[in-house]
């Protein structure tokens, strides 16, 4: 398969009802907001997603070893049963092997490999870095740097990813549009079973409605060095409208998270016809309070507009 050959810029646009899109656990998992009280959803927490969306895919495709596996599995989903991704990325099963970390002379030939057995690395990048050689024990069995100012034993090999997703943010503030209720999380209780502990009561939180905007791109020269190909851009855009399918939680129910709409630009060239920020523009100066949109023309960049699922 060629590298993406053409720019290519998105949104996505989602709806949230009665539901925590991405809640902050330093603020008591509270929505995030940020100071003028509009809600966010973190790049981080969008990309887990369409992570595990591409998981579903590779695992309904059979687990084919076709370079579409994911490096970065989250504990509830995890599907090759490796217990760190440091395990993952040395497993000769499940990874490119020990071999390719240790004293490792070509860093790029293994960010290579990496490249080309996970579909995450690829596409978003990924940094691995740890030490090459067993630490030494000590007498009381404690580890301990190996002796002298000597980084070769240290492998820090970075993948820099042509896919960049940004933070979704809402057209309008959630924060007065926050319900808090204290709830019960358990039925255990204490000594003989008549008392309840007083650590079974808790907060939930939920934005009642809201309406989402993230942005995202994908770059044709970063894609050169990782692979990331034609194919791999079409299989994100497959997953975005089905975003929150297999996502439900207590905090996010089914049918409590939905995308509207996937706008996709397909540039006709690798330097692109217009910068990003002027096409993400398009959309962002015309998108109204309930999703809908019309948007600006640019010459020679038409968009596909993709119902969500």
């Amino acid at each position: 398969m060629s590298t993406l050959q053409n720019k290519i810029d998105f949104a996505v646009i989602l709806r949230v009802k009665n539901a925590n899109p991405n809640g902050d656990p330093l603020d008591g998992n509270r929505p995030r907001t940020d100071y003028a009280g509009i809600g966010e959803m973190t790049d981080v927490c969008i990309k887990r997603k369409v992570r595990d969306r591409l998981l579903e895919r590779w695992v309904a495709a059979g687990k084919k070893d076709d370079g579409n596996a994911i490096f970065v599995q989250s504990d509830d989903r995890n599907e090759d049963g490796e217990p760190s991704l440091r395990v993952r990325a040395e497993s000769d099963k499940n990874g490119i092997g020990r071999d390719a970390f240790k004293n490792s002379t070509n860093k790029n030939d293994t960010a290579l490999k990496a490249c080309k057995k996970w579909f995450d690395v690829r596409a978003f990048g990924q940094v691995f870095a740890w030490k090459d050689k067993e630490s030494k024990k000590t007498k009381k069995g404690a580890s301990e740097e190996p002796a002298g100012d000597d980084d070769s034993n240290k492998v820090s090999i970075p993948v820099r990813g042509p896919v960049t997703i940004q933070s979704a943010f809402s057209l309008a503030p959630v924060r007065d549009d926050i319900t808090s209720n204290q709830i019960t999380k358990s039925v255990s209780s204490q000594g003989d079973g008549t008392k309840r502990g007083s650590d079974t009561m808790g907060m939930k939180h939920r934005v009642n409605h809201g309406i989402y905007v993230f942005y995202g791109s994908m770059n044709p020269q970063l894609a050169v060095k990782t692979g990331f190909s034609k194919e791999d851009a079409e299989a994100i855009k497959q997953v975005l409208p089905k975003l929150f399918e297999n996502d439900a939680s207590s905090a996010r129910p089914d049918g409590s998270m939905e995308v509207i709409k996937v706008v996709w630009w397909e540039h006709d060239c690798k330097s692109k016809q217009h910068s990003s920020a002027k096409v993400h523009r398009t959309l962002r100066d015309t998108i109204k309070p309930d999703g809908s949109f019309e948007l600006a023309k640019l010459e020679g960049l038409e968009p596909e507009i993709i119902e969500g699922f």
